[in-house]
């Protein structure tokens, strides 16, 4: 199965690791990616607070290079570019008059044609074929699913799952080994883009969402959001009170492939601020990996 891929800004940067996680479990799980050629930022997360054309024409750009390319379908992992995406189809397609504009300022013939998918959306019909793959799997590792704001919400834009009481990340790493705790910051938001603008306020709302994780038991956060990423990894030890122990945050690719049994090297998980090594001596046999990730 070949599916469009628009990587974003964040997953040839900070979130590489997304990035090549992602690759790793394509082979392993049967699908190929075919990345956008000439692809551009989409916007997130400053042009739709400050011109909605603008915000609309970044994304429909991609989407119309995407047609031209031949391709159906686009995966964006990153939530936020996902959003970007999949708001812009839906606001052309029910806007008659914004899509003549975009049509004009694009300088084609754009269909609006291209379905845009979700890593969750991706993931989640493949969970008999990571359950059947996952080996030993996470060894029934505690982890925390974290959503965040942007992969369900608002529900006329990423039509998946239930927005008030998802189940799909939990249905996907219980396949690959994992098992979910229940928890009740799993849909709260982390503070997003205002980690540089707001650091106290993205700080205490992270701390908030480590406390709820880790009084339900959780052993590691998973999440598949860039951003949240950044703000519970990196700026983690900000929110730790004395003596409370540090969280491993891993992208859910990251914990599929752990489940696949793939090397911690080939996932990046070198390369959080939060040390994986427990982690990964937790759900390994061996501690040849361990080392690897430390």
């Amino acid at each position: 199965m070949k599916l469009g891929y628009f990587p974003g800004c964040s997953l040839h940067a900070t979130a590489r690791e997304f990035d090549r996680s992602l690759k790793a479990i394509a082979g392993p799980l049967g699908f190929e990616l075919e990345e956008l050629e000439d692809w551009s930022c989409c916007g997130a997360t400053s042009a739709h607070q400050t011109n909605h054309l603008l915000a609309v024409l970044l994304a429909a750009r991609n989407l119309a290079l995407a047609e031209s390319q031949g391709i159906r379908q686009v995966m964006a992992p990153c939530a936020a570019c996902f959003s970007r995406l999949a708001t812009a189809r839906h606001e052309i397609a029910h806007d008659e008059a914004l899509g003549t504009r975009v049509n004009e300022v694009l300088r084609g013939e754009f269909a609006n044609s291209v379905e845009v998918q979700s890593i969750l959306a991706l993931l989640r019909p493949m969970t008999s074929k990571i359950q059947e793959s996952a080996k030993a799997g996470l060894r029934g590792l505690k982890v925390a699913c974290y959503y965040g704001c942007l992969l369900l919400r608002p529900p006329e834009v990423a039509q998946f799952d239930d927005v008030e009481a998802p189940s799909s990340m939990e249905q996907i790493v219980e396949a690959a080994g994992a098992r979910p705790v229940k928890w009740g910051k799993r849909l709260d938001c982390c503070g997003a883009g205002l980690s540089i603008s707001r650091t106290a306020s993205v700080v205490r709302l992270g701390r908030a969402i480590l406390e709820d994780a880790r009084a339900a038991g959780a052993e590691a956060l998973v999440v598949a959001c860039p951003m949240c990423h950044t703000n519970l990894d990196l700026r983690q030890k900000a929110m730790l009170q004395r003596g409370e122990a540090q969280l491993p945050v891993l992208f859910l690719t990251q914990a599929v492939g752990l489940g696949l049994g793939l090397e911690p090297g080939e996932l990046g998980l070198a390369r959080h601020i939060i040390s994986t090594k427990a982690l990964i001596a937790r759900v390994s046999s061996g501690g040849e990996s361990a080392a690897q990730a430390s």
